[in-house]
């Protein structure tokens, strides 16, 4: 299945290391620029059912501000305690200045 891409914001109002939540397709998804780079994951905890969007990044990881498990932005998997399913990640691509990801494919 080819991922079909939507528009999620543009890539200047994403702060280095600030997560930023949108909803695509009915998905709620967060956006992090880090490192140069623009990463998609699923923007609920897969420990709690808790907004990932809300918490720290650091050092191309997203921290669950309730019980504090912190997942990879690349791969999604978990990298502590409680957590121990990783969250979903989704392609991103950048057009000029828009931010495009596809939430009908998960990587």
């Amino acid at each position: 299945m080819t991922p079909t891409f939507v528009r999620a914001c543009a890539l200047g109002e994403l702060e280095e290391d600030t997560p930023k939540r949108v909803e695509l397709e009915g998905v709620p998804v967060a956006l992090v620029r880090t490192e140069g780079e623009v990463f998609a994951v699923n923007d609920i905890c897969s420990h709690a059912n808790v907004s990932l969007s809300e918490g720290e990044v650091e050092d191309c990881q997203i921290e669950c501000w309730l019980h504090g498990s912190s997942f990879d932005l690349r791969t999604g998997k978990p990298s502590g305690l409680p957590a121990t399913r990783p969250v979903p990640v989704y392609p991103v691509k950048i057009e000029g200045d828009d931010v495009l990801v596809s939430v009908t494919q998960e990587s």
